[in-house]
């Protein structure tokens, strides 16, 4: 369960982890009377359930109260990734000297938390990872001490701190693990923590991620109101599709969780980018089929859509009809590339091939195809 940053900081802020003054609105007179409240400059940030918002225009700087209400009427007015701003968070704007990265996650192949950390953080923190894998340091915490006080001088040593910098960033990692394992949080996340003008240290943003199979245990976490879900969620959430909007340009869809992330995989060392994560699941009928493949076409970013499918108790012809259906209804001309072995695996493929689309047995020629077709705009 994601909770938005207002919530997140709310937590943060219980933990005696240093956040801006801030209030939450719903209305432009909600956030201007907001406004009123607190010294300027202001931030008004959109409150949407994904990321990349300021990249998106979901986060503006305003000078005076009449601002922050003009700037919330268009920020409640505007879609972030095709998710409607319902409110929006007032806070004071912090002078920033130095921009960090911190968080706190589940490492599942160790079965431990780990904590991550950058003295490059901000908005491009991902882009570093990626070209600088060796800027993100990342400190295992065992499962059965903890995180103690040493661990996390050591953590903020390695960011470059001495004195009472060092202890004070060190009391923000200890706080941010405590915060993850009271509310038995997946990912607790600051980006960035700003080093402020006065030395101080300050979580200008905040995210937390809640484990689903705990919330039992925090009943004050259930919403009256579920989580706002993007049409392509709903879609899929309906259909009972696992999908995960990514930022790429190539869609994925296959059968089992494995299959599809091993697909995401070979399609980045093929040199592309997926666009999403699509589970079928097993045994996916003909609709689901249909429903999945017209979700992937109807996102824009898609430039082609490859369909990976080992076929047990998920029949291949099943799977060229729903594709077939899917096309035809969508009347998407985008490439539609397919892998299909399986069950009925030589019926499928002929039904797909007499259609034109281009059938595959082998993964890495199927990505290859696809990364191809993404970049060209022909199958």
């Amino acid at each position: 369960m994601k909770l938005y940053e207002y919530e997140a900081k709310q937590e943060f802020a219980k933990h005696k982890i240093p956040v801006p003054n801030s209030y939450i609105a719903s209305t432009p007179e909600q956030a201007k009377q907001a406004a009123s409240r607190l010294h300027a400059p202001f931030v008004v940030k959109a409150q949407v359930l994904v990321g990349g918002r300021g990249k998106a225009g979901g986060i503006q700087t305003a000078v005076t109260t009449q601002q922050v209400e003009d700037v919330a009427g268009k920020l409640l007015s505007m879609q972030i990734r095709g998710l409607p701003v319902r409110q929006v968070l007032v806070e004071e704007k912090v002078s920033i000297q130095r921009e960090l990265y911190l968080a706190v996650t589940v490492d599942r192949s160790n079965r431990e938390y780990v904590v991550l950390s950058s003295a490059a953080g901000g908005v491009n923190v991902e882009t570093t990872a990626e070209e600088m894998p060796t800027a993100i340091t990342k400190t295992p915490i065992n499962a059965k001490t903890g995180l103690r006080q040493h661990h996390a001088v050591d953590i903020a040593r390695q960011l470059g701190y001495s004195g009472n910098q060092l202890l004070d960033l060190a009391n923000v990692i200890l706080r941010l693990y405590n915060t993850v394992i009271d509310n038995d949080a997946e990912l607790a996340e600051v980006n960035p923590l700003a080093q402020t003008v006065e030395g101080k240290f300050v979580a200008l943003d905040a995210r937390l991620t809640l484990d689903d199979n705990a919330l039992f245990r925090h009943p004050e976490r259930a919403r009256k109101e579920p989580q706002t879900l993007s049409p392509q969620e709903e879609t899929a959430l309906k259909h009972n599709l696992a999908y995960v909007k990514l930022d790429g340009e190539i869609g994925v869809i296959g059968n089992g969780a494995g299959l599809v992330m091993a697909t995401l995989d070979l399609l980045k060392l093929s040199g592309g980018k997926p666009a999403n994560f699509l589970d079928l699941g097993g045994g996916a009928s003909v609709e689901q089929i249909n429903a999945a493949v017209k979700l992937v076409l109807s996102d824009s970013q898609v430039k082609a859509v490859l369909v990976n499918v080992l076929g047990g108790i998920t029949r291949c012809d099943e799977v060229a009809k729903g594709i077939l259906q899917a096309r035809s209804a969508s009347g998407s001309g985008k490439p539609l590339i397919v892998r299909l072995i399986g069950t009925n695996q030589q019926e499928g493929q002929r039904i797909l091939q007499n259609a034109g689309i281009q059938v595959f047995d082998s993964m890495e020629e199927a990505a290859n195809q696809a990364v191809k077709a993404a970049k060209t705009g022909e199958s």
